[in-house]
C-alpha cells in the first residue's frame, strides 16, 4: 500500500485502529487449476490399505460408465482481426477464466494481467486492494531510491575520505561546495514537493469526497445530495453506509475498456489443442475452423501476409510445435521478446516466481530431402545458422537475469504432396504435427570465478 492510501494519523486515531489492512489475493486458490477445463484425478493407491483399491475400481466404473464432463457448457469466444492481427477476447468471464486458469494473454492496457479496472476504480477511491502490477511498480520505485541513497551516502564517504587526505580543498573551494550543497537543497526541495503531493488531492481546490468522484454542491443521479462539504467530508471519514453504497455504485458504472489479447500460438493451442476456445471472424462474424485457422496464422506469421507458398518451417508452425511441447510438458509459456528469445517458460506462473528458462527455437534441416540439391543447401544452412556473437549475447542476457537459456531445434520435416499444405480434413492437423520432432540443448555461461573445479 503507497503513502497515498494509508490512513492519516492526524485525523482520526479510532478510526486508523478500526482500519483493517486489506491482504493480499490467494494466488494459489486463485490460480489452482493449469488449464481452464475441469479433470478428474484417481486418488492415490495405498499398498498397505486394500480398500484405497476398491475406490480406484468404483471411480474409474464410475466415469466410464458416466463420463464427465471436463469442457465448460459454454466454449468461450473470441474474434480474429486481419488488420491487427490479433486474437482478441472481449467477455469478462472468459478473460478471467483463460487468465486464472493457465495465465493465457495478456491485458491491452497492462503489463500482463488484466488489471486495468481494478486499477481505475483504485485512482478514482473505490478500491483499497493493490493489484500485482501497482506491488510491482512500488518495489521497483523503492529499489531505486534505495539505490539513489546508496550512491549519495557513498559519494560523501568519497569526499570526506577526499578532505582528510588533503586531495580536496574544504573551505577554498567555495564554488564546489556551493554548487554541491545546492543540488542537495533542490533535490530535498524536490522530495519534499513528491511527498506533499502524495497527502494533496490530485487537483487543486478540490477537496477529499470530491477527489473520490463525489460532488458536494450537486444533487447526485443516485439520490444523495451533499449540500454541506464538511459534513460530507466528515461522513467520508466515518464511512457512512450511504457514502459506501453510493462509492459502489458509481464503480459499477464505470465501463472496462479492457480486454484480453492471445498470441496466435495461445489461440490456436486453445482451439485446436484443449477445444474450449471458437474464433470468430471480426470481418465476416463467422466462425473459423481449425484448417482455416491453421492456414489463416501461417499467412500471417510472415510480413507482409502471404496468401501461397506456404511451407514447413513457417513460423508460426515452427513456435507453435515450440509452445504445444512445453505446454504438454505442464510449463507456463509466455512471450520473450523482453528479453530477446521466443519464449520463457516458468513453472507455476508469472505471479508466483520468474521464469526458469529461456527459450530460442533453431530449425534443424536434418532430412535428406533438405540437402538434395546445393541450392536447398544454402537456403536451409542460412536460415539455421547463428553466430557465435548471437549466442554469447544472448546467452550473457539470460545470465544477467538469472534464467537458463535453452535452445530449441524443430527439425523440419519433407513437404508434402502440396508444398507443405495439410490435408483437407482436421485429422490430418495431427498426423502433420507428429512429423515434427523437438529437441532441447541447455546452455549456461562459463565465468572462470563462479564454475571453479
Amino acid at each position: 500500500m503507497d503513502n497515498a492510501t494509508k490512513p492519516r494519523s492526524d485525523t482520526n486515531p479510532d478510526l486508523e485502529a478500526n482500519v483493517k489492512k486489506p491482504s493480499r489475493p490467494n494466488y494459489s486458490q486463485i490460480h489452482a487449476k493449469a488449464f481452464p477445463l475441469e479433470t478428474y484425478p484417481l486418488p492415490a493407491f495405498i499398498p498397505h490399505n486394500p480398500l484405497s483399491a476398491l475406490r480406484i475400481i468404483y471411480l474409474v466404473l464410475s466415469q466410464f460408465f458416466f463420463p464427465p464432463v471436463s469442457h465448460p457448457p459454454v466454449l468461450h469466444k473470441a474474434s480474429f482481426s486481419s488488420s491487427t492481427r490479433s486474437v482478441n477476447v472481449t467477455d469478462p468471464v472468459a478473460i478471467r477464466a483463460l487468465w486464472e486458469n493457465g495465465f493465457f494473454g495478456k491485458g491491452t492496457l497492462s503489463r500482463s494481467e488484466p488489471t486495468w479496472l481494478e486499477r481505475e476504480k483504485r485512482r478514482r477511491g473505490f478500491e483499497m486492494m493493490e493489484t500485482a502490477e501497482e506491488v510491482t511498480n512500488r518495489r521497483r520505485e523503492e529499489r531505486r531510491e534505495m539505490k539513489k541513497e546508496r550512491a549519495r551516502k557513498e559519494r560523501e564517504l568519497v569526499e570526506e575520505q577526499l578532505k582528510k587526505e588533503g586531495k580536496v580543498a574544504i573551505e577554498s573551494n567555495g564554488a564546489l561546495d556551493s554548487d554541491r550543497d545546492q543540488n542537495l537543497a533542490n533535490g530535498e526541495i524536490q522530495e519534499l514537493k513528491r511527498l506533499a503531493s502524495m497527502d494533496r488531492p490530485e487537483a487543486e481546490g478540490m477537496d477529499e469526497p470530491t477527489k473520490h468522484g463525489l460532488d458536494p454542491s450537486s444533487s447526485s443521479s443516485i439520490g444523495i445530495t451533499l449540500d454541506d462539504p464538511d459534513a460530507a467530508k466528515a461522513d467520508f471519514d466515518k464511512g457512512s453506509p450511504e457514502l459506501q453504497e453510493k462509492l459502489e455504485l458509481e464503480a459499477e458504472l464505470i465501463k472496462d475498456q479492457e480486454h484480453l489479447q492471445l498470441s496466435y500460438e495461445e489461440a490456436f493451442f486453445l482451439t485446436y489443442g484443449l477445444g474450449i476456445l471458437e474464433i470468430y471472424s471480426e470481418e465476416t462474424h463467422d466462425r473459423i475452423s481449425n484448417l482455416d485457422l491453421l492456414k489463416l496464422f501461417r499467412q500471417h506469421s510472415y510480413f507482409p501476409t502471404r496468401s501461397s507458398t506456404l511451407q514447413p518451417d513457417d513460423p508460426f508452425l515452427l513456435s507453435y510445435i515450440v509452445y504445444h511441447h512445453f505446454r504438454s510438458l505442464g510449463w507456463v509459456v509466455r512471450e520473450g521478446l523482453k528479453f530477446a528469445v521466443d519464449f520463457l517458460l516458468y513453472n507455476r506462473g508469472p505471479v508466483f516466481a520468474h521464469a526458469q528458462f529461456a527459450i530460442v527455437i533453431i530449425p534443424a534441416y536434418q532430412h535428406p530431402y533438405w540437402s538434395e540439391t546445393p541450392e536447398r543447401a544454402a537456403v536451409t544452412r542460412k536460415k539455421a545458422r547463428k553466430s557465435w556473437w548471437w549466442l554469447h549475447a544472448v546467452n550473457r542476457v539470460q545470465a544477467t537475469v538469472r534464467k537458463d537459456l535453452v535452445l530449441a531445434y524443430v527439425e523440419i520435416p519433407p513437404p508434402g504432396e502440396r508444398d507443405g499444405e495439410v490435408a483437407a480434413d482436421v485429422e490430418d492437423i495431427g498426423k502433420s504435427l507428429k512429423s515434427y520432432k523437438v529437441r532441447e540443448f541447455a546452455v549456461k555461461r562459463w565465468t572462470p570465478n563462479r564454475n571453479r573445479d
